[in-house]
């Protein structure tokens, strides 16, 4: 019987984690909401970037495998938790794959200028864009590790050119003409900011997805860990430092949550007379997004495939490639969830409406599972880890459900938000009653 192949070195899961955690779509919308997102950012890290490496790295030793957080549940807390776990994040992520896309190419279009920028408004042709995205992403990793782990790779280094560039110009235009943002490192309180900050602690969230692929690393017990600490420290910088450059190039108020890059290209040219400048944005942007759409798109077919191998879903899940050596029917599976769920969100409301729904159901429901990921990091005595964790995922799904100032009827994004979640839950508990 065909099984997932070992392929992935200390350099290439350090750059799939990076891939898989840093996203550009949180940039605009820190920026926007001031100087102060450069101290949550920092927050984040400590309180849960750093226990999430520290849980990972120990769960990850202890219980090597396909299958992460999966595996790690099983043990501690038996089959039902560790199907609703598994069930959970992997709807959290296919949340979060419909958004993400939306939102990456809607800033690919508006780096191509005005005319790009025009289709971007378009909801159709968005909507269209983000499905081809969605199923290019996936089927680069499709024929195999061997030759998939390449698009992380690339997307990976493509976020550190990006923080590198924008510095770079942030940095001229400083010294040209100052900040255009007052630094005031208080964060802002007011409702209308509340949902963000769930936000700021999803973006430092995806470390888990390394652990998932625990059987296809090389010595997992020595790379998961360190390249874990090597990712959190990068995305910590990332995150800052990119911030920082919005808010030196262009003042607060004014960049938009969903095209600020353009907006920030722009300004680049501007401070520095390189015409060029845009469309490598463009490029590093998409390069980036390719990387996470496919590498959170191969990690999370795992759990499906590790719950298909213990008979509590249909044993299709676990079917590998005699060629590829990947979960080829899970994958498919994920990508042809996420697409239905880009289609069904954009019913009854605005897009920026259908956006902000997709991002507060990914939130609400990928953060559940944290819950379990700390509570066997406390089995394995990891306490101080896992008291954090639990805070900052309490904290991160109670913001999820204030709405933002963009949202005009607040009634149906709250009853969106409701009936979906249950859905989430009831189906994960008909799946385990049906195949258990």
């Amino acid at each position: 019987m065909p099984k997932l192949r070992r392929e992935l070195t200390l350099r290439d899961l350090t750059l799939f984690a990076i891939a898989c955690m840093v996203s550009t779509r949180w940039i605009p919308a820190a920026a926007h909401a001031g100087p102060g997102s450069i101290t949550l950012w920092l927050l984040a890290a400590l309180l849960f970037a750093a226990p999430l490496a520290v849980a990972v790295g120990t769960l990850s030793v202890k219980y090597p495998g396909a299958g992460g957080l999966y595996l790690w549940t099983r043990h501690d807390f038996g089959s039902l938790h560790a199907f609703l776990c598994a069930w959970t994040y992997w709807i959290g992520l296919a949340f979060w794959l419909p958004s993400a896309a939306m939102f990456y190419m809607s800033s690919g279009l508006d780096l191509l200028g005005p005319a790009g920028g025009h289709w971007g408004e378009n909801r159709m042709y968005l909507m269209t864009v983000s499905l081809i995205a969605i199923w290019v992403a996936l089927g680069t990793n499709l024929v195999g590790m061997k030759i998939g782990k390449w698009t992380e790779n690339v997307g990976g280094a493509s976020a550190w050119v990006l923080a590198a560039m924008l510095a770079a110009v942030a940095g001229v235009a400083w010294t040209h003409r100052g900040s255009a943002t007052p630094f005031d490192v208080l964060p802002t309180w007011n409702w209308g900011t509340v949902n963000f900050w769930s936000s700021i602690a999803y973006g430092m969230s995806g470390l888990e997805l390394i652990g998932i692929m625990g059987s296809e690393v090389h010595h997992p017990e020595r790379t998961v860990p360190r390249a874990g600490w090597i990712a959190s420290g990068f995305v910590t910088f990332f995150y800052v430092v990119t911030t920082a450059s919005l808010l030196v190039l262009i003042p607060a108020a004014r960049i938009s949550e969903m095209n600020g890059l353009a907006q920030a290209s722009h300004a680049a040219v501007d401070a520095t007379g390189i015409s060029w400048l845009m469309p490598l944005f463009a490029v590093l942007v998409l390069a980036s997004a390719v990387g996470q759409l496919g590498g959170i798109g191969t990690s999370v077919s795992r759990l499906p495939f590790a719950a298909g191998e213990d008979r509590l879903l249909p044993s299709a899940m676990c079917r590998v490639h005699p060629r590829w050596g990947t979960p080829y029917i899970s994958m498919l599976v994920f990508g042809g969830v996420s697409s239905f769920l880009l289609l069904i969100a954009q019913l009854g409301d605005t897009l920026a409406a259908a956006y902000q729904v997709l991002v507060s159901l990914m939130v609400i429901v990928g953060f559940a599972p944290y819950a379990y990921i700390f509570a066997s990091a406390w089995v394995a005595g990891k306490r101080m880890s896992a008291l954090l964790g639990w805070a900052v995922t309490a904290i991160a799904i109670l913001c999820s459900i204030v709405p933002t100032d963009r949202i005009g009827n607040i009634l149906l994004f709250e009853g969106k938000l409701f009936v979906m979640s249950a859905a989430v839950l009831a189906s994960g508990a008909l799946l385990y009653r049906r195949y258990r």
